[in-house]
């Protein structure tokens, strides 16, 4: 086994005197596809409710349960992801590149316990906040087309702010529901409430 590990690395770092460009350049591409694959399976695997939650358990994902998002009367359920990253494939990544602070945050022990992520909560709630400000809020929007909705069958102030402020581009879904899934950070001192 040892003789034939040493022969086949002797093949593969020599150059290529016995395989040809094209077997090469086919090793190459399986190579890419397999790297493509594992690549793309890393990242799907970090949009699950399962990856979120072996960090989240103890904080936002408790508050979740209890709100619409979460248990509903058409068994629709979002998770994580659907909230938190882009459906298309430049803004997901860009989305987990932000995302790898949250993450470093969680295993240099800034937001390992209850107590230090309540400390950082609204931090964290403001930098959403603002990026789904930037984005129009993308992300409700993958499952709440304005177009679709039926004003009548919302509350008097739900219509009117919904045919008036969103229907004119002057503000977007999370400016008006902040907390909609998550429980607000302690929100003294902060303009506007």
């Amino acid at each position: 086994m040892w003789q034939w590990l040493k022969k086949w690395w002797k093949v593969i770092s020599s150059p290529a005197k016995y395989l040809s460009l094209g077997l090469l350049t086919l090793g190459g591409f399986i190579a890419g596809v397999i790297f493509w694959g594992a690549f793309n399976t890393g990242m799907e695997f970090t949009n699950t409710e399962t990856f979120c939650v072996s960090c989240h358990e103890d904080n936002v994902y408790q508050e979740i349960q209890g709100t619409i998002h979460f248990t509903n009367r058409t068994g629709v359920r979002a998770i994580c992801s659907d909230c938190h990253v882009p459906h298309n494939w430049t803004d997901k990544m860009a989305r987990k590149m932000q995302a790898s602070k949250e993450v470093w945050a969680w295993l240099t022990g800034s937001i390992s316990t209850p107590e230090k992520f309540e400390a950082r909560r609204l931090h964290m709630a403001q930098r959403e906040w603002n990026r789904m400000k930037v984005n129009d809020s993308l992300e409700c929007r993958n499952c709440h087309e304005f177009s679709y909705m039926d004003f009548t069958q919302q509350s008097q102030r739900a219509m009117t702010q919904h045919s008036s402020s969103l229907a004119d581009g002057s503000k977007t879904c999370i400016d008006c529901h902040k907390g909609i899934a998550h429980q607000l950070p302690d929100m003294k001192g902060v303009e506007g409430f």
